[in-house]
Formats: C-alpha cells, structure tokens, sequence
C-alpha cells in the first residue's frame, strides 16, 4: 500500500506518523513544495523576536528522523490530481502513484488587490523566506505597516513591536480581529495596542502603494493619508490551499469537504487542516478552522484510518486563544450567537477586563473575552459539551463571571442524567 501525503506541515507530518505506527510495512511518501525541512509557520514570530534560530521552526529535530521511520521526503509541487488513475502531477511534469491520498496542502495568504503590492519591500509572514526578507527590514526605528489586524495578523504585529519599529497597523473591518472577536472585544484590544504605542487605523484600507525601488515607500490609504514605510506587511488572511484541485472531481467548498474519517466523496482520498472543510455536530454546519490543534488532530484522524483503524471525529476546533502585546484574549463556539438567542456583555474598559457569552435557549454556544485568563477551559467545555444550564442560564446573564460554579452544577447534573 502506497500513501502518498501532499503537504509536509503539521498535519502532513502527523498523518505520516501515524501511518507508520499502525502500518509498519506500507510505504509512505510526503510531498512538500518548499526547500526547507518540515516546518511549523505558527513559529515564525519566534524567528523574527529572535526567541529561535531556523532550526528552531523545524518540526522534527532530528535529522534523520523521516528516514529513520521510512518516510520517503519529496520537494515538488502538484499541479493535477487525477483520481481515477490515482496520479498526481507536479508542476516539473514528473508523476507520483498512490493507492491512498492525504491532502494537507494547509492555506496560502491572500493577496489583496492594491496597486504596488508587488513592490520588492513588500512581504506576507507566511513562509521563512518571508522571514528572511522581513528580518532584513524590520531593523529597529524602521517605519513598518502592516495591512490586517486579524489573528493571524495580531501574533506578526507581536513579534513586529518587540523588534522596535515604528509601526502602523490598517485593518479593513471596524475592529480589530474581526472575525475572532465582536465589536466590544476587538475594540478594546485595540485601544490596548494604542496604549502600547502602535498605531491602529480600523475601518481603513491600503489603496496603493508608491512606486519606485526600494524605501521609503509612499503608502496611501482610504482615510486620505499618505504614510512612508521602509516595509509593508501584507497579512490580509488567508485561504485553502485548494486551486490545484479544478477537474480532480474531488467535491470544494470553501475547502476540500470531507466526512467524519477525514475521507473526501473520492474513496481513498483523505483531507486534513486548513484546507478541510469538515462537518461540526455542535454548530451544525461544515466548518474550514485554521488552527494548529485542530490540524493535529484531524491528520492522526485521517492517518488512522488511511492505516486501515476505523476512526471518528464529529466536532471541528473553533477555539482561538490570542496574546497581542501581553493582553490576552479568546474566542470560543458560535461568538456571533444565532437568531433570537440571547448575549450577555461585561466590560471593565479601564482594566482592559470584557466577557461576552452567546446562549441557544438555555446552551452556551459560544464566548469572546479579554482580560479574563481565570476559567478559560471551563468556557470551552459548556461550549463544546453543550451542557444544559438550566436555572444556571439566567445566573450567567446576571452575573457572566460565575463560569465555574455553572460548569460543576450543570456538568455534574448532565452526567447524573447520563449515568441512569
């Protein structure tokens, strides 16, 4: 048995190990498209604080380690799938068999429509050749803009202020982290990065940016101001890695759709991470969730039964705990809430301290918050549980920070139910 894993990140190498455990004598190749050894990016802001060296971003540590488990290593990138011969094309022209297929091809950043986007000191924080050019730039005093505030956005502007720039962050949306938080949330967070000295226009967009080679560049944005930058950062989102898929008859959504063993409509083809769009019993809806945990453990899913175990996973991970200059923030469920159901707000602006939780008759289905570090797993269980509240609802709406006590009264009564 062939498999034949594209996409060498974290999901890619945890598929790969997987396999391997549960079936020693299959052979294993994995795909990736970049010169550099398996890499996490959510490391890179480590590499550009200088908290780490590249090797430190590595994966693996030991260099030999995918030749020690058998794990055949290939650079290349696939242009074509063709399912029915189970063949993949690459870019090169080359051609690789399989008899079961991985796709953890994860996201690739978007490029938004700006004019100068090309400019030669612009760059996205996605790969280590991103980080390379960046570190180049980002010396201390430089003027840096980064154009997006979303989470992703939020961890680079981190990484950004600790090398001592001046720098000015545009976001689109009206608030900070627009599609984390809600407007109370990302408001406050970016009051507290303008406390922290970086300068934050919301409701904003970069509409072009000045020619020429080199810095400073001329950067004009919607509100009518012209900023110079020695660097622009482009951390606009990003989006399944999926384009190569056209004609693999391999069903898309806004990611590869796939069933509760990770499996897509193609028998033997298997997709995992963020360019997945896997089914979520709690929310009710398919769901694409960019995070690491989440890759994690949708690839030891896929891995699995790629290995011929029979395993199951009915949720999606939709939890997003954020660090922004030393504030702490976190997004839990469906934060938006639903029709008709009932939020409750508590904000302590002075304290940078706001909790909000979002209630489907008497469920929590979901939470921002800032400030509040206390109870954050407590938070995530009534969500994904779905623990009935009960009388236990109406004490949250009085009084949102009695998590606890509401998850061991309701918890404990479920599982009495439960148990009879």
């Amino acid at each position: 048995m062939r498999h034949l894993i594209i996409g060498n990140g974290p999901s890619g190498v945890i598929a790969a190990e997987t396999i391997r455990k549960n079936a020693p004598h299959d052979e294993i190749v994995m795909l990736g498209d970049e010169p550099e050894p398996s890499y996490s990016r959510m490391a890179i802001p480590y590499l550009l604080v200088g908290n780490i060296d590249e090797s430190g971003t590595y994966l693996r540590k030991n260099a030999g380690h995918f030749q020690h488990l058998r794990i055949e290593q290939r650079s290349g990138r696939a242009s074509k799938i063709d399912t029915a011969a189970r063949k993949v094309t690459l870019e090169d022209g080359g051609t690789i068999d399989y008899d079961r297929l991985l796709l953890a091809t994860g996201s690739v950043p978007v490029k938004p429509p700006v004019a100068g986007i090309d400019h030669a000191n612009v760059h996205h924080c996605w790969t280590l050749e991103d980080a390379r050019n960046i570190m180049k730039l980002a010396k201390p005093g430089a003027r840096v803009i980064q154009m997006g505030a979303g989470f992703i956005g939020c961890i680079i502007m981190e990484a950004l202020a600790m090398r001592g720039i001046e720098l000015t962050v545009v976001e689109m949306g009206d608030r900070m982290v627009p599609r984390m938080m809600g407007a109370g949330a990302g408001s406050m967070i970016k009051q507290w990065c303008e406390k922290k000295g970086v300068k934050v226009f919301t409701g904003t967009s970069v509409q072009a940016i000045g020619d020429g080679i080199g810095a400073p560049m001329k950067v004009r944005l919607s509100n009518g101001e012209a900023l110079d930058a020695d660097l622009v950062i482009s951390a606009t989102g990003v989006k399944p890695n999926i384009g190569f898929l056209q004609g693999s008859g391999i069903d898309i959504g806004r990611g590869i759709l796939v069933d509760s063993a990770m499996q897509t409509n193609v028998p033997g083809v298997y997709a995992a991470g963020d360019c997945a769009e896997a089914f979520d019993f709690a929310s009710g809806k398919t769901v694409v969730s960019a995070i690491q945990p989440n890759a994690a453990d949708q690839a030891y899913c896929a891995g699995m039964n790629m290995a011929g175990k029979n395993l199951r996973k009915f949720d999606v991970t939709t939890i997003n705990v954020l660090d922004t200059l030393g504030l702490i923030s976190t997004s839990f469920g469906s934060w938006e809430g639903v029709p008709n159901g009932e939020k409750i707000e508590l904000a302590d602006t002075g304290n940078f301290k706001y909790l909000e939780l979002a209630f489907d008759g008497d469920v929590l289905i979901g939470s921002n918050s800032v400030g509040h570090t206390d109870h954050v797993g407590v938070m995530r269980g009534l969500i994904q549980q779905r623990v009935k509240l009960g009388d236990w609802k109406q004490k949250l709406i009085e009084d949102p920070t009695r998590l606890m006590e509401a998850y061991i009264a309701c918890s404990q009564q479920q599982h009495a139910w439960q148990r009879a």
